[in-house]
């Protein structure tokens, strides 16, 4: 059975103080004894130090947001895998449609930086998903396709370990808006089948798959509870400590059944 993942993406979000105080709220309720679900926390980088210190402890994990695929070296304004190490990540969200839709990042770029996280030992989450419009006309699946063709190109069999899938359909990120359980449960099956021929069953089975969009206490468990639904990618409910504690919990309570 796959391990359930509920990763946290504050995005732009938070000071230093209120990223401290949220992360502490998370490391005291889930302390270095739970071991139910895994817990993943992405603040925004000037606050991974301040967030991996108060962790510790802790069954939080944090990740990054972005990396950058070049070794450290004349980038300005980058950040390299290295350093992410360097200060206590784990994992590294790539691919994410703000990056891809707001900030022009390819399929050929986001694969750069995928295959860079996985040489440096990076859990890698790679975000997927369709616009509104390409829902609307029947493309989601040749959307994720081309999605998951590109951005796992190269990556061998035995890096897979360390990737997981998040479907986030672009229309239902920040608006309120949260796909079906049916239209969830479906995207999910493609892109498992995608990985089952892409690489094997084995690694189809094994492979985490989460959902993101919308995500909140009240419709976590609905979704978790789908058969190739594994966890979730939590925006705007990831920035309280009872928000996003909730869907953590429904977790728990689906891994317990």
């Amino acid at each position: 059975m796959r391990r359930f993942l509920v990763a946290g993406n504050w995005k732009m979000n938070t000071d230093r103080e209120s990223g401290t105080a949220l992360a502490s709220a998370l490391a005291e309720k889930y302390g270095s004894d739970f071991n139910a679900v895994d817990v993943l926390v992405s603040p925004p980088f000037p606050y991974l130090a301040s967030v991996v210190d108060v962790t510790s402890n802790s069954a939080v994990q944090v990740g990054a947001q972005n990396s950058y695929f070049e070794a450290p070296g004349a980038f300005t304004g980058e950040v390299a895998n290295q350093m992410l190490k360097d200060v206590g990540c784990d994992s590294v969200i790539l691919g994410h449609s703000e990056r891809r839709h707001v900030l022009g990042e390819t399929d050929e770029l986001i694969n750069k930086k995928v295959s860079a996280a996985l040489e440096n030992g990076l859990q890698v989450i790679l975000c997927v998903g369709e616009l509104l419009s390409e829902r609307e006309a029947g493309q989601t699946e040749a959307v994720l396709k081309t999605q998951m063709d590109g951005g796992l190109q190269g990556v061998s069999a035995e890096s897979m370990a360390n990737i997981v899938i998040a479907y986030e359909p672009v229309w239902a990120i920040g608006t309120g808006v949260t796909a079906s359980t049916e239209q969830a449960e479906s995207a999910h099956e493609y892109l498992r089948g995608w990985l089952s021929s892409a690489y094997s069953a084995e690694i189809a089975d094994a492979t985490r798959i989460l959902y993101g969009g919308s995500v909140k206490p009240g419709n976590a468990k609905e979704l978790m509870g789908q058969p190739n639904v594994d966890g979730a990618l939590v925006g705007g409910a990831s920035l309280t400590a009872d928000a996003f504690g909730g869907i953590i919990d429904a977790a728990v309570e689906l891994a317990s059944a």
